[in-house]
C-alpha cells in the first residue's frame, strides 16, 4: 500500500456528479475518475463521520449515489481531541468560521496519522498559503499532518 488517503467530501461529490459543461468542473470530474480507477486501490482508503452527513445533505436521490460511493471504506471517529484540534487549526490559521468543517476534515485526518487529505476545496484545505501553517500547527500539537492534495497530485508516475 501506498499510505492512508482520507477522501474530503468534494471528491466523493465529483465523483457521483452528472458531467459538467463548465470546463474546470469537467477537468476535476475526469481527474478525480481516473485517480478513482487507476490509483484508489493502491491506498488504504478512509472517511469520516463529516463526509457522512456533508454527502447526505442536498437532494435525495444524488445523496444515494454520494453515499453508495463510500459503502465498505473506513469512517474515521471525531473525538473530543479532534474537536479539539480543528478549532486550534481554525483559530491560528485565521480561517473564517465558514471554514470550520474544512479544519475539522484536517484534524481528523491529521489527528488518526492519515498520510494524504485528497480534497478539490483549494480554498482552505488544498491551499498552497495556508499549507505551511496547517503543517506547523499540527505538528505543535504533536501530530503529524496530511499531505494537503488534489488527485492529479496524488497520481504518480
Amino acid at each position: 500500500m501506498a499510505g492512508a488517503v482520507y477522501l474530503e467530501t468534494s471528491i466523493l461529490s465529483y465523483l457521483a456528479a452528472r458531467p459538467s459543461r463548465d470546463l474546470v468542473s469537467a477537468a476535476r470530474q475526469q481527474l478525480t475518475h481516473d485517480w478513482w480507477g487507476r490509483r484508489r486501490s493502491q491506498f488504504s482508503v478512509c472517511i469520516s463521520e463529516l463526509v457522512i452527513a456533508e454527502l447526505r445533505a442536498g437532494d435525495a436521490a444524488a445523496a444515494e449515489k454520494r453515499l453508495q460511493l463510500v459503502e465498505g471504506i473506513d469512517v474515521l471517529a471525531i473525538t473530543d481531541e479532534v474537536t479539539v484540534l480543528a478549532q486550534y487549526l481554525a483559530r491560528e490559521a485565521g480561517l473564517p468560521p465558514k471554514a470550520a468543517a474544512d479544519a475539522l476534515h484536517i484534524a481528523i485526518a491529521a489527528y488518526h496519522g492519515v498520510d494524504y487529505l485528497l480534497t478539490w476545496n483549494s480554498a482552505h484545505i488544498a491551499n498552497a498559503e495556508l499549507r505551511p501553517r496547517v503543517e506547523t500547527l499540527c505538528r505543535a500539537r504533536g501530530v503529524e499532518p496530511p499531505v494537503l492534495c488534489t488527485p492529479d497530485e496524488l497520481m504518480g508516475n
